[in-house]
This record gives C-alpha cells, sequence and structure tokens, in this order.
C-alpha cells in the first residue's frame, strides 16, 4: 500500500516539499491537519461530541478524540480536507458552514507499534452545529469505533480539573450499532496540548443556536 505524500515545511511554516506521511512522523516535519469539532443543541442544552478511535490505531488506540479529523495529503487545501466530516461520520457538510475557531501548533514524540515518532502539526480547527441525533450518522467503521456525547459544560469542567468524569452517551460503530453508556476520564482522551480542549469547549459554547 502506498503512503499519502504529505507537504512538509520548517518551523516558519515555508514549504519544503513533500514527505510520505510515514517520513513526516519519523522526521518531525512540520505538516497541516484539519480539525473539526461538533456540538448539538439539546432541551437540556449543548452537548459536546466527540469519536472514539479504532483499536487497530497506530497511535492511541482506544481513545476520545475531535469529533473529525485528518491530514492535509500533498496539494489539498483546508475546504478539500473537510472531507473527513463525510468520511468519518458520513454526513457531507460545505466547508463554508463551518466556524473557524483557531489555529494551533503541536508536536508529540512517542513509539507506536515499537516505530519511533514525532508528530509536528499545524492544526486548523472548525467548529459545527449538527443537531441531527447520533444515530443518523454514519460512522467509518475502520476509524471510528463510536461517536459520543455528553454536556458542553460538564465537558469543559472535566478538562478544566474541577469535575473527575463525565457521563457521555453513544453509539457503535459496525453494521449493528448499539447504544452504550460510559464514564469517561480526561486520561481517556488523546493528548493535545494544554488548554486546547478547554478553548474548544468556550469556543464552541459562543456558537449561535440554529
Amino acid at each position: 500500500m502506498t503512503s499519502e505524500l504529505l507537504d512538509i515545511y520548517d518551523d516558519e511554516d515555508t514549504p519544503l516539499g513533500t514527505a510520505s506521511r510515514q517520513e513526516a512522523h519519523a522526521k518531525g516535519y512540520w505538516h497541516h491537519t484539519f480539525h473539526c469539532w461538533l456540538a448539538r443543541d439539546t432541551s437540556t442544552g449543548r452537548r459536546l461530541l466527540f469519536q472514539q478511535r479504532q483499536d487497530t490505531k497506530d497511535t492511541f488506540p482506544g481513545c476520545y478524540d475531535i469529533t473529525a479529523a485528518g491530514h492535509l495529503t500533498s496539494g489539498e487545501d483546508m475546504s478539500q480536507a473537510a472531507r473527513e466530516l463525510e468520511e468519518e461520520l458520513g454526513i457531507y457538510v460545505p466547508f463554508t458552514s463551518l466556524t473557524p475557531l483557531m489555529t494551533v501548533r503541536y508536536e508529540s514524540k512517542g513509539t507506536a507499534q515499537g516505530t519511533s515518532f514525532w508528530d509536528r502539526e499545524v492544526s486548523s480547527v472548525f467548529g459545527l452545529l449538527s443537531n441531527q441525533p447520533l444515530q443518523a450518522y454514519c460512522l467509518q467503521q475502520e476509524e471510528v469505533a463510536g461517536l459520543y456525547e455528553a454536556d458542553l459544560d460538564q465537558a469543559l469542567a472535566l478538562f478544566e480539573g474541577h469535575i473527575p468524569f463525565i457521563e457521555a452517551q453513544g453509539i457503535t460503530s459496525g453494521p449493528n450499532p448499539e447504544k452504550t453508556r460510559r464514564l469517561i476520564t480526561p486520561d481517556q482522551f488523546v493528548p493535545h496540548q494544554a488548554g486546547y480542549i478547554t478553548s474548544v469547549c468556550r469556543a464552541l459554547m459562543e456558537l449561535p443556536s440554529q
């Protein structure tokens, strides 16, 4: 299987050319990614949606993470990267419907399946209010183990360290999706830079209701 090519950049975000995804992660080349966090308004308040990564993922298997996210492949612009919503969640959303929230730079080092990685990303972060119920999503089984939602205020309190866990309702992926309910702690999420998820939660609170 041929590895996808990424556009790579130096510390000043000057283009350096292209590299395979594996090479970019092995050598620490900066590259661009797309993040989109979804929220939903209900009769009891606004809720945060997040996905659970499949156990087969090479990094952070089984952890909870951004609702939909992905790398920009070589030559791709951010509007094209919005395809991740359709690929991972089964919903088509015009790029113009997304609200830009922030741009973040983040790097992490570790080992995945016995191979060292140095992941350095410039991530454009977007928000979207999508009021359809969890059961209406068609999850990409290869990437996404489940889709969950929790009270947005509670999620903010969790990541600010005020409460130890949140209660989330979810739906599993696969041919026979099942409803599930879990108590989730912050260490079960993919680690991001300090303050990232709290900033996202605050920004999602400000999105105008539909």
